[in-house]
Formats: structure tokens, C-alpha cells, sequence
């Protein structure tokens, strides 16, 4: 299932196709459903519980032979490497600087498979969101960067954190786009008419 249906999908373009009526920046708008797998947190967190699960239970229990140490250890350790595995759950197994740094590598990544460096006048712009993370990033090239501070881009950016944690993506989609044209349309205003990147929505699931 889509992070968000077909016709969603087309509001997002629809909104970058207006804004980039009145500008020369390139807008490219990704969302990611995971920054990255974390394959290995869920069997980390899973073989250091079942180290000390029979312990415990063997302190309450008063004592249990051998083999059904073995067997709670390794039921402890199935059942929560697969309850682990569980997105929601792995994200909340990792800290919040390594989820968030993930996802900025991913945005970085994706400006360049994009080609938003290669744009006419270096005005290339993405949004960027990876929902697990509950992040969001804009970046912009150098054309942008050289007109508008970074400073400009961070109440977007934290309006739109807030939406993708009350699961209003869509909606943070489009006022996002709506507020970055403001500063776009006045700061580098359209002098001819151009699309050199799709204006469709990427989805990385």
C-alpha cells in the first residue's frame, strides 16, 4: 500500500506545478516510508533481553533446570527479534540522533539521484520526509542558498515535523510547498518558462 493514494499523489504535483509558474526553482518532493531498514536492531535488542530474561525468571521461580533456561532463552529470543521487526517498534529501539541521521543521508542521497545539482542556474529545492523518522528536511542548491538563508527554511520544516507526527502528511506536503513559494516566487522569480525535473511525488517505500 502507497504512503499516499494516487490521488494525493497528483495534489502534491499539482501544487509544485503552480508554484513553479511564478518561479525558477526546481521544487522535487520525496517521501521515504523508512530512511533505513535497521536490520540489525531488532536481533540487538533481542539477544541482550534473552540474556537476562531467564536470570529474572530464575530469581522468581526459585529455580529451573538447565534445558528450560535454554528453551526461555531461545523463545525470548524468537519472539522479540520478530515483535522487533515490527517498524513502529524499531524505531523507537534507536535513538533519535541515528534515525535522524539516517534520514539526512537519505535526503542527501536523493538530492543527487534526483538530479537537483544539475538544474539551470543551480536552483534545485527538495523536500524531503522519511515518516518512520517523523522527518523532514529541505535542501536547496547553491542558486537558492546564495539568495535565502538557511534560517528560512526551519519554521517550515518544524510545521511540517509536526503534521508528519500527527499523520497529516498530505496536508504538510502542501502547505510546505505553498510556504516555500513565498519566499521562491520573491527571491527568484520566474524569467522564463521552464520543467526540467517531474513535478510527480516520490515515493520511496
Amino acid at each position: 500500500m502507497s504512503l499516499l493514494s494516487d490521488s494525493e499523489q497528483r495534489q502534491v504535483a499539482d501544487a509544485i506545478n503552480r508554484i513553479e509558474q511564478e518561479t525558477d526553482a526546481e521544487l522535487v518532493t520525496v517521501l521515504a516510508a523508512q530512511a533505513d531498514d535497521y536490520a540489525y536492531i531488532p536481533l540487538l535488542w533481542a539477544g541482550m533481553l534473552a540474556l537476562i530474561v531467564p536470570g529474572v525468571i530464575n530469581y522468581f521461580t526459585g529455580g529451573l533446570n538447565a534445558q528450560a533456561l535454554l528453551l526461555v532463552q531461545w523463545g525470548t529470543f524468537i519472539v522479540l527479534g520478530l515483535l522487533f521487526r515490527i517498524p513502529r517498534i524499531t524505531t523507537r529501539l534507536i535513538p533519535r540522533s541515528v534515525r535522524h541521521w539516517r534520514a539526512s543521508n537519505l535526503a542527501r542521497r536523493q538530492f543527487l539521484e534526483q538530479n537537483l545539482h544539475h538544474t539551470d542556474g543551480e536552483t534545485g529545492v527538495l523536500i524531503f520526509v522519511s515518516e518512520a523518522e517523523r522527518y523532514v528536511e529541505i535542501l536547496v542548491d547553491r542558486g537558492i542558498s546564495n539568495r535565502l538563508k538557511d534560517e528560512t527554511w526551519q519554521s517550515i520544516v518544524a510545521t511540517f515535523t509536526r503534521q508528519v507526527k500527527q499523520g497529516q502528511t498530505l496536508q504538510g506536503f502542501l502547505n510546505c510547498i505553498e510556504s516555500c513559494g513565498e519566499h521562491l516566487k520573491r527571491e527568484v522569480p520566474a524569467t522564463h518558462e521552464r520543467n526540467e525535473l517531474p513535478n510527480r511525488l516520490v515515493i520511496l517505500e
